[in-house]
């Protein structure tokens, strides 16, 4: 392949912007904020989770200690009850009325057994509403840090887009100027090697810093000015300048 040798060293000045733009784009993919955001969404779920299983737990506790108090209640008014008729003294056979004082002895050991009941529900009641209360103001606190993170990210994806963004208007103006075919080739191995072209400085070819032997050097010196050359160690064209030690 041939090509004129003003257009063989445009094909560094596109090589530095795509190296330029590699970096821009392993700078997006690598942004610390990222990494944050990963992080922190992954607690977020992991809260979730807790928070459904806290407030699951705690509306259990609730029911559990609505139906205590209810039995308490019954039971008192039971108890209540028969104190009434006790104290109207509408039972006067003996037995009756040791039954009786039996039967409001034994509600108001039930009464008591319940309230304990109650007592201990409302003690682990308590303890998961404080478990629901302190997962709830950590997701809320992860997720204020969460929106900080994100603002930064998209902070710093504006600027990385916006460089890539010019870089690659400024990289569209240079390859106009290359041959077509010049340019297929060197996209090509662009694909294939990361960087499709290379300076010959000082007898190294600057793309995979291998030094030239004699006879290249010398092949490369008895080319024309206009033929592609490749270096023979890692493929990329290889341009000539005047710092190639030619």
């Amino acid at each position: 392949m041939k090509a004129a040798p003003e257009a063989q060293k445009r094909l560094l000045e596109l090589a530095e912007l795509d190296a330029v733009l590699d970096r821009l784009a392993h700078r997006r993919r690598t942004l610390p904020e990222l990494a944050e955001i990963e992080e922190r969404t992954a607690k977020l779920a992991r809260l979730a989770t807790e928070i459904i299983g806290a407030e699951t737990e705690a509306g259990d506790l609730a029911r559990e200690q609505a139906k205590a108090e209810s039995d308490v209640d019954a039971v008192r008014v039971r108890a209540e009850r028969d104190q009434k008729r006790l104290d109207s003294g509408q039972v006067s056979s003996p037995r009756d009325l040791s039954n009786l004082q039996s039967e409001i002895a034994s509600l108001h050991r039930r009464q008591a057994d319940l309230e304990d009941v109650v007592l201990e529900i409302m003690e682990r009641r308590e303890a998961a509403d404080a478990r629901v209360a302190q997962l709830g103001a950590e997701r809320a606190e992860i997720g204020a840090g969460l929106s900080t993170l994100e603002e930064k990210r998209d902070s710093a994806l504006g600027e990385i887009d916006k460089e890539a963004e010019e870089t690659k208007g400024r990289r569209g103006g240079i390859a106009s100027d290359i041959p077509a075919d010049l340019l297929a080739l060197y996209e090509k191995l662009r694909g294939q090697y990361g960087v499709g072209a290379a300076m010959l400085h000082g007898g190294r070819c600057q793309g995979c810093k291998v030094s030239l032997s004699i006879a290249d050097l010398s092949r490369i010196r008895a080319a024309a000015h206009d033929e592609v050359l490749r270096c023979e160690e890692c493929r990329r064209i290889l341009v000539r300048t005047a710092e190639s030690g030619l």
